[in-house]
C-alpha cells in the first residue's frame, strides 16, 4: 500500500475522531451557556479536548499500532497481546491525566476533582474513563493496521506469484542447455551403430527429462525423490560425451520420504559445474552431494575447472543473480547458500530448511 495513501488514511481517522469530540464537547457545553464567558468556554473545551479525549487516544493509538500488533498480535500471542494492551492504555491514560492536571486550572475540567474527599476517586474514575478511550481507539488502530499489512501482504505475494513465474518462465527457457541436447542426439546417434539398445535406453532418459520440465515443473512443490531421478538422468546423459567412469560423483545421503522441494533448484549449480568443467578425463572431476535430514535438505556441488581456459565456453544455462533471485522467491529467509571459487575448484553449498 502507498505510503500516502496510509497517511490519508490517519489523518481521516484523526479527522473524524476530533469532529466527534467537538460534537460531544459542544452537547456538554450547551448546558452551560452562561456559566463562563465564550472566551473561557472555548479554551476550555480546546484544553479539554486535547487532554482528556485527543492524547490518551492518540499515545495508545500508535502504542497498538507500532508495538502491540507487530511483536505480539502478529505473533499470535493473544493474551499477552490484551494484557499488554490494556497496560499500554492504562500508561496513556495516567500520562494524559497527569498533563490534564498541570495544564488545566482545577474547577475547569469536566467532573474533575470536587474536593478533598471525593479527588482521589474522581481520579480513578477519569483514568478508567480514559483509558476506556484509549482502548477504543487502540482496537480501531489494530483494525487499521491489520487492514493495511493484510493488503501488503496481498500484493506482496501478487508481486512474487508474477516474479516466481516469471523467473520459472525464464528457467524453462535457460534450463536446457541446447549444447546438451544437441551433442546428446549426436552422441545416442553414433551409439546406435555400436549398441542400439543402450542407444534407445538414453533416448528414453532423454525423452524423460523433457517431460519433465516441461510439466512436472509446473507445480510449486514436487517430491524430492522426482528431482533427484530428474538429476541422475541429467548426469546419465552427459556422461555419454566421456569415456571416463569417474568423471562425476553423485550420491545421495540421508531418509527421502515424502519430502517437498520446488522443482529444478539443484540443477542450475549441476549444470553450470558441467558448463564449467573442461577436462572430461579427471576422476571426480564434479562430485555432486546431496544430504538429506529431518528439517534441511543440502546440496553441495564441486566442480575442477581451468583458471585459465584456451577457449572460453559458451555462456549457457542460468546466471548465479537468476539462481538466487529465484532462491529468494522461493525460500525467503529459509535458505543459506555458500559459494567458494579457488584457482581450480568451485563449490555450492546450498541449504534449504525444511525443504
Amino acid at each position: 500500500m502507498k505510503k500516502s495513501f496510509v497517511v490519508l488514511l490517519h489523518i481521516g481517522f484523526w479527522a473524524c475522531y476530533f469532529i466527534l469530540i467537538v460534537i460531544m464537547l459542544s452537547v456538554y457545553y450547551r448546558s452551560n451557556l452562561y456559566a463562563s464567558a465564550p472566551e473561557s468556554r472555548m479554551m476550555i473545551a480546546f484544553k479539554n479536548v486535547l487532554l482528556f479525549a485527543f492524547i490518551p487516544s492518540f499515545i495508545s493509538f500508535y502504542l497498538y499500532y507500532f508495538i502491540l500488533f507487530p511483536k505480539y498480535l502478529q505473533q499470535k500471542k493473544f493474551l499477552l497481546s490484551i494484557i499488554v494492551g490494556i497496560l499500554m492504555s492504562v500508561c496513556a491514560a495516567v500520562t494524559a491525566y497527569i498533563l490534564h492536571r498541570y495544564l488545566i486550572e482545577s474547577g475547569h475540567v469536566i467532573d474533575m476533582d470536587q474536593g478533598g474527599k471525593n479527588g482521589r476517586s474522581t481520579a480513578v474514575r477519569v483514568i478508567i474513563i480514559m483509558t476506556f478511550i484509549g482502548s477504543i481507539c487502540g482496537m480501531v488502530a489494530l483494525v487499521i493496521k491489520g487492514f493495511i499489512t493484510w493488503f501488503n501482504e496481498l500484493k506482496l505475494k501478487e508481486a512474487l506469484k508474477e516474479k516466481n513465474h516469471e523467473m520459472e518462465m525464464a528457467l524453462i527457457k535457460s534450463k536446457l542447455d541446447p549444447h546438451l541436447l544437441f551433442n546428446t542426439i549426436n552422441n545416442i546417434d553414433a551409439l546406435i551403430i555400436k549398441d542400439a539398445v543402450e542407444a534407445s535406453n538414453y533416448l528414453n532418459k532423454l525423452s524423460d527429462i523433457m517431460r519433465f520440465m516441461l510439466y512436472e515443473t509446473m507445480a510449486e512443490k514436487i517430491l524430492l525423490s522426482q528431482e533427484i531421478e530428474y538429476i541422475e538422468k541429467y548426469i546419465a546423459l552427459q556422461k555419454i560425451r566421456t569415456a571416463n567412469e569417474h568423471y562425476v560423483h553423485f550420491s545421495v545421503t540421508g531418509i527421502i520420504g515424502n519430502k517437498m522441494i520446488a522443482p529444478m533448484v539443484f540443477i542450475p549449480f549441476i549444470e553450470n559445474a558441467f558448463k564449467h568443467t573442461n577436462n572430461k578425463k579427471l576422476e571426480n572431476a564434479i562430485t555432486i552431494h546431496i544430504i538429506i535430514s529431518n528439517k534441511t535438505i543440502q546440496l553441495v556441488c564441486e566442480n575442477k575447472f581451468d583458471s585459465k581456459p584456451t577457449v572460453r565456453p559458451p555462456d549457457s544455462g542460468l546466471g548465479n543473480e537468476l539462481i538466487q533471485k529465484r532462491l529468494q522467491l522461493i525460500y525467503p529467509e529459509k535458505h543459506t547458500i555458500e559459494v567458494n571459487k579457488t584457482n581450480e575448484q568451485y563449490t555450492v553449498n546450498l541449504t534449504i530448511t525444511n525443504g
